[in-house]
């Protein structure tokens, strides 16, 4: 069914795993008669708007729903260098197999992914160029991906200058603009992720164990239970702070006809392996949004 109001700029915001929930909200849409005409996404969004404009999404889906624990620490690959605890060479590597890369220009669907600069703090549109060098560059978390060089410049994630990049969208002429927050207040506890693994038997278990054990800290630190903060809490609560603060004033200054909002405590920021249960929040919040127009 065609909804008077039927085309849609959407804008998808940073939130690490939470970003799967993107998926369910644009499963929604366009199940529910909504034409996607442009995207802009920053950090996970801009992975995930990137896959969609390129027309794979339902390719990615099926890889990720099926992902495991372990398959996420597999796909890290350790830096070992003082700009970042991970290269993410391997998990780019392995999307541009299943994806294949393209130039942004030449998406069936326009696409901005906003990374920061990281010399001069400024906000940068990445509209051109290889696809998975703006993803690459959006997602580059601060000390945990190293920055992503384009052109001699340095960038690092996009969710520190503006975690709902509704900027991009300002000049299209669709009828609504769909913002997901994907880091919106909290609504209850997160349960503490169970990393055990079990013994190794191979000459990367040492490795292995040094990965699990960091995404074990990263799986906890939303938890009100812990009474000790770790150097892990202290980084991304203080990234949260920051970033809703952001948020704020984004949405204050561009007020989208839709505000999505996912609940920054429904999974750890590396629990990419709840895809499914993501999702559905994606799909459930998508629903619930679009109600109360």
């Amino acid at each position: 069914m065609k909804h008077p109001n039927s085309t849609v700029s959407l804008v998808l915001g940073s939130g690490g795993a939470r970003g799967l929930a993107h998926i369910g909200v644009i499963d929604w849409l366009t199940e529910n008669g909504y034409a996607i005409r442009s995207i802009a996404g920053s950090s996970m969004g801009a992975l995930i708007g990137g896959i969609y404009a390129a027309g794979k999404l339902d390719l990615f889906t099926r890889w990720v729903t099926n992902l495991q624990r372990m398959d996420v620490i597999r796909l890290l690959d350790l830096s070992f260098g003082s700009t970042g605890l991970f290269k993410g060479e391997r998990v780019i590597g392995v999307l541009q197999e299943l994806i294949g890369d393209q130039n942004i220009e030449d998406l069936p669907v326009p696409f901005t992914a906003v990374a920061a600069d990281i010399r001069n703090g400024k906000e940068v549109w990445l509209s051109r160029g290889p696809l998975f060098d703006a993803i690459r560059a959006s997602i580059a978390i601060p000390m945990v991906f190293t920055p992503h060089t384009i052109e001699g410049r340095q960038f690092v994630d996009g969710g520190l200058v503006n975690p709902i990049p509704i900027g991009p969208t300002l000049r299209d002429r669709t009828d609504l603009t769909v913002a997901v927050n994907a880091s919106a207040p909290p609504t209850g506890e997160l349960e503490a992720a169970d990393w055990e693994e079990g013994p190794d038997n191979d000459e990367t278990g040492s490795y292995r164990q040094r990965i699990v054990q960091f995404l074990a800290d990263l799986t906890q630190q939303r938890s009100v239970k812990k009474e000790t903060l770790g150097w892990s809490d202290i980084m991304f609560r203080s990234m949260d702070t920051m970033q809703d603060m952001i948020a704020r004033f984004q949405l204050a200054a561009y007020s989208p006809e839709v505000l999505i909002e996912i609940p920054r405590d429904v999974c750890g920021v590396y629990e990419i392996y709840r895809a499914r249960e993501l999702i559905r929040i994606g799909r459930e919040k998508a629903e619930a949004a679009f109600s109360r127009l």
